[in-house]
């Protein structure tokens, strides 16, 4: 049988273009279809504005800082506005370059939602057909409200990079990665922060210790954070009858007089009520409480394809689909939801199909990071999951590092090995620090080679620097 392309992508996020253009450079024929913009979460509402965003919000203590280093320098005042036209302008420049490198990569680009018809078929928006040997789906996830009323009051993370202004106060719902690096990017913007997260501990599934040190610094710095504390009821302030509803505790949004104006973009004034029987008025609410693979309305299951539950795409080693002809890759698949991954996943799926050379995805030991302030780097096991696993030894290190405890901050960093007693080699690294996205990167590398701590004891340290710890630890401060 004859098709359109040997090879049609539905998503063009990150990892969905690197296999487009990774498939054409073989000589094969591919067509991607993006509903939306060039670049998906991670160019255009994700990794790269929230980054952006990290950056702009942690100037306001580098001023002070400076200070304290003898510099006179006077009050900062961050202004919304033309920093959100520039991330704006970045964010459309970079969909142009991934335009650019689709269009030079001989890709043929559909700008329109996509679904699958049949095994081999796509049917695009407009009614086309398009058929092709293999169909990749590559569609991505999406930020998703609680199930309560009046949720559709409060924002989720796509709208903060649109707001026209910051609000002056916001709640934030939820404890992952996404809620505790906006708590801090916006407390760091001059936004008043309060996060509810039901859970005993922020960023479940990270190491104990790493955690426990990130909630400290982000209660240090002013961000008001509950734990054990969710969400009852909320609704618009104007329909809050109840005179103990203007305020209860007092009013964040507007100074106490349980009168806010909403911030252009936002949902507040919301009044909200929490399971510790606080009442507030916020000018804005962050849901950040989840994320769901984009498979609705795909005809995934019309065409043989499994979902699990939740809706991700269920698929082997390979990111191969029960249909032989589809496959699946990134966050719709919900293995590992990290771009790199996405981006890795796409290539050693054109390894397998389109270079002859099968090749399993690989996702063992991969760094990752957290951006909150300061921040966290971590690979491999934590110190509670090994410990389930095999005998270990743990050695730690938590400390003022020089830069910030000259200027008088109570900062402290962390800098952790898990190490296997039996083979001595390192499960798992945590690092609590600034730029331990930075540290992570070039630690993980050792760890994905398997090194040991007596490696790392080999290593002269560079000194003076925080990372020389992680080098320097050579007594265990606990064993099980």
């Amino acid at each position: 049988m004859a098709f359109d392309y040997d090879l049609f992508v539905i998503g063009g996020g990150s990892g969905g273009v690197r296999a487009a253009r990774t498939a054409a450079a073989t000589g094969a024929s591919v067509a991607l279809a993006e509903e939306s913009r060039m670049g998906g979460t991670c160019v255009i509402r994700g990794c790269v504005p929230k980054k952006l965003m990290v950056y702009a919000s942690g100037y306001g203590e580098v001023l002070d800082e400076a200070r304290a280093y003898g510099w006179e320098i006077g009050e900062g005042r961050f202004d919304w506005r033309p920093f959100r036209e520039k991330l704006h302008a970045e964010l459309d420049r970079l969909e142009g370059v991934y335009r650019r490198l689709l269009d030079g990569s001989g890709v043929e680009m559909h700008d329109q939602r996509a679904r699958i018809a049949d095994p081999h078929t796509v049917e695009l928006a407009d009614g086309t057909r398009k058929t092709a040997k293999h169909i990749l789906v590559a569609t991505g996830g999406r930020p998703v409200r609680p199930d309560m009323k009046n949720a559709h009051l409060g924002m989720v993370s796509d709208d903060i990079f649109d707001l026209e202004t910051l609000p002056k106060s916001v709640l934030i719902v939820g404890g992952g990665y996404i809620a505790c690096e906006f708590a801090c990017i916006l407390h760091g913007l001059g936004v008043k922060v309060t996060q509810f997260y039901r859970g005993a501990q922020i960023l479940r599934g990270f190491d104990d210790e790493a955690r426990g040190l990130i909630a400290d610094s982000m209660r240090e710095r002013g961000i008001d954070l509950h734990l054990g504390t969710n969400v009852v009821e909320m609704c618009p302030e104007s329909e809050a009858s109840d005179p103990a509803h203007h305020g209860g505790t007092g009013s964040d949004a507007a100074g106490g007089n349980g009168v806010a104006e909403a911030a252009p973009g936002t949902k507040g004034p919301v009044w909200v009520k929490a399971t510790n029987g606080d009442e507030r008025v916020y000018d804005a609410v962050l849901f950040a409480t989840g994320r769901k693979p984009n498979t609705d309305g795909l005809g995934l299951e019309e065409a043989g394809v499994e979902l699990a539950r939740g809706g991700a795409i269920e698929v082997d080693d390979y990111s191969q689909t029960g249909c032989p002809s589809i496959y699946a890759i990134g966050d719709v698949t919900d293995r590992v939801n990290l771009t790199p991954v996405a981006i890795r996943e796409g290539m050693q799926f054109v390894e397998t199909v389109f270079k002859g050379n099968p090749t399993p995805v690989d996702h063992a030991l991969i760094p990752s990071a957290v951006f909150t302030q300061p921040e966290l780097g971590t690979i491999g096991l934590t110190e509670e999951a090994a410990r389930e696993i095999e005998p270990v030894e743990v050695y730690c290190s938590s400390f003022k590092p020089m830069q910030s405890a000259f200027a008088g901050s109570s900062d402290r960093v962390l800098m952790k090995l898990v190490v296997s007693v039996e083979t001595r080699k390192i499960l798992g690294c945590h690092i609590v620090a600034p730029e331990a996205g930075e540290l992570i990167q070039l630690a993980g590398i050792a760890v994905k080679m398997g090194a040991t701590k007596e490696d790392f004891d080999r290593t002269v340290a560079v000194h003076p620097t925080m990372a020389e710890e992680i080098v320097t630890m050579r007594e265990p401060v606990r064993r099980s």
